[in-house]
């Protein structure tokens, strides 16, 4: 069992760990006092004392927060544990990712691929609208839950700010990015993301999406 099951994070207690990801572990947890579900990310131990990694994981809530949109997965607190690991609160998503769906079924139909691309739009348009660059939209990073109040009666969630791009006076200082080191998931990468990181705006994120869009359509990857 995992160390962390079982502790108290402030009022939440630590449930069960539901998944790992690049910077840290996710795991499902209750608000003993008004019992709300919970999903708390904790950065991983490798990264303790990395400043470019902390001032990522700060930004990740920034940049949902900033967004405010019912399609981008909801902050509810960001925090440091007494070991100096930095933790956040979000909302807890019942559901299967993109890339679960699509290892599922292996393509989907023209109206639901269509349907999901609109509700990436226009959490997209919301990000962008605040001058947020995702930078690392894929599958793996899109969220499917039930809800119907919508058409179809799902909801697309677009996880995962981690190394979004924030405006100057939204970031609490940007992550320095090395000479050759690539951030992002290659097959889902435009060109200029892939030359320089930094350079990249709204345009790459537009990209990422005629990727995805595809491979919902096609029922595998363009490249």
């Amino acid at each position: 069992m995992d160390f962390r099951v079982g502790q108290n994070i402030g009022r939440y207690k630590v449930v069960r760990l539901i998944g790992k990801g690049g910077m840290g572990h996710v795991y499902e947890a209750v608000d003993e006092v008004i019992e709300r579900r919970a999903a708390i990310k904790i950065l991983k131990a490798e990264f303790f004392g990395n400043d470019d990694m902390a001032t990522r994981f700060l930004n990740e809530a920034r940049a949902s927060n900033i967004i405010k949109h019912p399609s981008i997965v909801s902050i509810f607190e960001f925090g440091h544990l007494p070991d100096g690991s930095a933790y956040i609160v979000m909302e807890y998503l019942e559901g299967e990712t993109l890339r679960q769906r699509l290892q599922r079924l292996g393509r989907l139909d023209n109206e639901e691929s269509l349907r999901s691309a609109r509700q990436i739009c226009s959490a997209l348009c919301a990000a962008h609208a605040k001058h947020i660059v995702h930078r690392d939209l894929k599958p793996a990073n899109i969220m499917i839950v039930l809800d119907p109040d919508v058409i179809g009666g799902e909801r697309i969630k677009v996880l995962d700010f981690g190394i979004a791009k924030l405006a100057e006076n939204q970031a609490k200082g940007q992550a320095s990015t090395r000479t050759g080191v690539i951030l992002g998931s290659p097959g889902y990468m435009s060109p200029e993301q892939v030359r320089n990181v930094k350079a990249v705006d709204e345009r790459s994120d537009i990209y990422s999406l005629g990727v995805i869009l595809y491979e919902m359509l096609a029922g595998q990857p363009i490249f």
